[in-house]
């Protein structure tokens, strides 16, 4: 069996895009994704057993003890039921939204209240779209601060699979992999451009010819028909 390395993700991310460019740089390993609640990014990472080696996360996460890369931002979006007067506007503000009543939560149950008109939830876009639900409807909140995703592991992790995936997901190509394969490849000593044994020798006597520019100037030939005297 090949060995394995788990990655796991919050809801909103889709690292299977991923996964056929580890398979060509890592046919010996097994990439393993598996998707998890927001609240145990950090947990996983923390448990004895291992229970992931890699985790994509959404900011904050408790950090302690971790390493931590931020990748992109996410946009916010307010989301309501189908029949909502959200429905009839492109986009919304904070201060729009400060007098409606609101729904905790991004997962289904929060969702299904929202669809029975109980309030409205908000949410980075990437979560709603992950949900396909539509009896509700979304719309960005212009002046809301986006969420971030980060990819998070256990500090000092020094295995040559975390730098991998590291550079896969910023996509740096297999030449300029960062893997202690790559450094030591990097670091060998390089080949002279001569071949071994072989010098430039120079003329006999040591001395190499003049060039015509720095020569002595020849005197000019005295024409036959010069005057008599």
């Amino acid at each position: 069996m090949p060995a394995r390395f788990l990655v796991a993700f919050v809801p909103g991310v889709t690292p299977a895009r991923w996964s056929r460019v580890w398979a060509e740089r890592m046919p010996d390993v097994e990439l393993e994704l598996t998707p998890i609640a927001e609240a145990d990014a950090a947990a996983v990472l923390h448990k004895e057993d291992g229970a992931a080696d890699m985790v994509f996360a959404r900011l904050p996460i408790d950090d302690e003890g971790l390493s931590v890369i931020p990748l992109w931002e996410e946009s916010p979006v307010a989301v309501a039921a189908k029949d909502h007067p959200l429905k009839v506007v492109d986009a919304v503000t904070v201060t729009e939204l400060a007098d409606e009543d609101t729904v905790d939560g991004r997962d289904e149950a929060a969702l299904d209240l929202v669809a029975a008109g109980a309030g409205i939830a908000t949410m980075p876009q990437a979560v709603f779209r992950a949900h396909n639900r539509r009896d509700l409807v979304a719309r960005p909140i212009s002046d809301a601060e986006p969420t971030r995703i980060a990819l998070v592991w256990r500090e000092g992790d020094p295995r040559d699979e975390v730098d991998e995936f590291i550079g896969i997901v910023r996509g740096r190509t297999a030449a300029s992999s960062r893997g202690r394969q790559a450094e030591a490849a990097a670091a060998a000593p390089k080949a002279p451009n001569t071949p071994s044994g072989t010098t430039k020798k120079s003329p006999a006597g040591g001395k190499r010819p003049a060039s015509r520019r720095n020569a002595a100037p020849r005197k000019p030939k005295r024409s036959g028909g010069g005057r008599g005297r």
